[in-house]
């Protein structure tokens, strides 16, 4: 099989692109690098069966010719991470919607499945955990710049739906809740990976807000496990799909986990909302997946232990540093 994987150079695609070669399946690329990374791909670069275009899709000739040549279109591309989000919402939204609707016309054409990713975001302020796919999505007011990210999400969802149900596109949707794991950074706001990287370098964990808001946290291998399952199942089509862990747990007894697991002298340190992000920051307290429709479809469901994903990030970060620091210089007497 031939897969056009879009933001391929980021976390998850590099994830994803892996388990595709090791399999045999060959594997195109198409990244901007706005958040990915080659450091990311480059280990990859001497597989016969993988190449690579750093463009954006706005090249749509390009996106035509990547699009005519793969028999699935795996978008991932997007704006992510909430200081992203929280700091550029024009670029959030144009991202997200333009980038997603551009990938479903060119597909429509040749008739080619797409698995777009979507988020857990798009639950919003539903308080009815665990979230089901068909459950309601309540969202803020359009005056806080922290809700377009969902809204632009939730908008994404439908225009691949209705790709579905109006010209008969074939599309999955995928509603990830906190993927995580080695090459993960946290540039953008991602949680773990700046636990993990504050407990190391002995600097406090800070925590935002009060600490009370659970997430759960989905190994990266289970991630793509899911979405591999998922694109090998024609039941998948026109529907929408949680893909996450249920390993509940609030981010102070997250930084307490990570301190615990790093062996970290580091204090944890609670920084305000107001602080961290933008006057009148809101958030979700819980934001927990059901997983059932997901096995239903597949069998699988994603099983990692909190455990082993923190020592997965801790192992990646020690040996990142191990490589970039300098050698000491060897002389010969004469």
């Amino acid at each position: 099989m031939r897969y056009l994987i879009t933001g391929g150079a980021g976390f998850i695609g590099s994830h994803l692109s892996e388990r595709l070669l090791a399999r045999g399946d060959r594997v195109v690329l198409l990244d901007n690098l706005s958040t990915g990374s080659m450091d990311n791909i480059r280990h990859l670069k001497t597989s016969g069966q993988m190449e690579y275009h750093l463009d954006n899709i706005e090249n749509l000739q390009l996106l035509a010719e990547l699009v005519d040549d793969a028999d699935v279109i795996v978008h991932l591309a997007a704006a992510v991470g909430v200081k992203l989000i929280v700091e550029s919402p024009v670029r959030t939204i144009e991202t997200n919607v333009n980038g997603t609707q551009r990938i479903l016309e060119a597909a429509c054409k040749k008739r080619k499945l797409v698995l777009t990713a979507s988020t857990s975001e798009v639950y919003g302020k539903n308080t009815n955990v665990p979230f089901h796919e068909d459950a309601d999505l309540v969202l803020g007011p359009t005056t806080k710049g922290r809700w377009s990210y969902a809204a632009s999400k939730a908008l994404d969802e439908f225009l691949a739906l209705s790709y579905w149900k109006e010209k008969r596109l074939p599309v999955i949707v995928v509603r990830l809740f906190n993927t995580v794991g080695p090459r993960q950074t946290g540039r953008y706001g991602m949680v773990l990976p700046n636990f993990v990287k504050q407990a190391l370098d002995n600097e406090p964990i800070r925590v935002y807000g009060n600490g009370k808001q659970s997430r759960c946290f989905c190994d990266v291998r289970d991630t793509v496990e899911g979405l591999i399952r998922l694109m090998d199942t024609e039941r998948s089509v026109g529907e929408v799909v949680n893909v996450g862990n249920t390993e509940e747990i609030t981010m102070e007894a997250l930084a307490r986990l990570v301190k615990a697991r790093t062996h970290s002298a580091s204090p944890i340190e609670f920084v305000p909302y107001d602080q961290a992000y933008e006057p009148g920051f809101e958030d979700m307290m819980r934001r927990v997946p059901s997983v059932d429709k997901l096995q239903a479809l597949t069998g699988f469901r994603p099983q990692t232990s909190l455990n082993e994903i923190i020592d997965r990030v801790t192992a990646f970060f020690r040996q990142k540093e191990e490589a970039s620091a300098p050698r000491a210089a060897t002389s010969t007497a004469v």
